[in-house]
């Protein structure tokens, strides 16, 4: 079994393990990628943002320490990560209130089961890095689904159209494509879902077999995690998903002008 203690790897080992990186840049050099100054922006990005994070979760993970920090840290993890969708989906019509709400019943209903039918015990140890897993993976999800969505709207609007005017409503003319786009959005996390443990092994697992966790427990951590993710991924989409949709039609069924496909944002 792993001590704890074994996996304090020290400044030196952190300084170390930046060889990898540096095995990466020179990849990036030889085969002329032009990713140098991505990789080091990305690499030192990480590093100071989770050693701020990491200095910040040291005041709300104690068993002594009131939720109510740990429940503000939520709302503005919810709140960042709906200007993110925002700034990664402009084209979709009001981006930012859908990922809001979308993001709001994924936590509500992920972490309500989680620690609402006792599986994790309601500490700020549990509910900040759950809620990351939730609000994390269903902005990927989010942007993904929207930005799907306005895609097959826009190139598909003769055939929405179409069955518009045959007296469809906005709902049923646009069905075929909702759903589309629904698979597009959970088809990875579903295929993520099948493959862990036989392909890789996932990163909270990973983490609790290094700190010394019994295996079998880190399992069953692990096989909730999963569950989390998926269940919040499908949630945030659906609601995404049937937000857009009424956003897309006016009130008279006819479909808005979403124009042209816009430039890949960062």
């Amino acid at each position: 079994m792993i001590a704890a203690s074994q996996v304090d790897i020290g400044l030196a080992g952190l300084a170390l393990s930046g060889i990898l990186v540096a095995v990466a840049l020179v990849i990036s050099f030889i085969r002329r990628l032009g990713l140098t100054r991505d990789l080091v922006v990305a690499a030192l990005r990480a590093l100071v943002q989770l050693l701020i994070v990491g200095a910040a979760l040291a005041l709300v993970v104690d068993d002594d320490d009131p939720l109510v920090w740990t429940w503000l840290w939520l709302v503005v993890m919810v709140v960042f990560a709906s200007w993110t969708v925002g700034r990664r989906a402009p084209e979709v019509p009001g981006a930012r209130v859908l990922a809001l709400g979308a993001f709001t019943a994924a936590a509500t209903v992920s972490l309500g089961v989680l620690f609402g039918l006792g599986v994790f015990e309601p500490t700020g140890r549990a509910i900040i890095p759950l809620a990351g897993m939730t609000v994390g993976n269903s902005m990927t999800g989010t942007v993904l689904a929207s930005r799907r969505i306005v895609a097959e709207a826009r190139d598909n609007r003769h055939l929405i159209e179409a069955r518009l005017a045959v007296g469809l409503s906005a709902r049923d003319a646009f069905a075929p494509h909702l759903r589309e786009s629904l698979r597009t959005a959970l088809v990875p996390q579903i295929e993520s879902t099948k493959a862990v443990g036989i392909i890789a092994l996932p990163g909270a697992m990973t983490g609790l077999i290094l700190a010394g966790v019994d295996p079998v427990d880190a399992v069953r951590v692990q096989v909730a995690v999963m569950y989390l993710v998926l269940g919040s991924v499908a949630t945030s989409t659906s609601v995404v998903a049937l937000g857009l949709t009424r956003g897309i039609f006016t009130a008279d069924h006819r479909l808005i002008d979403l124009g042209s496909e816009p430039l890949e944002s960062s």
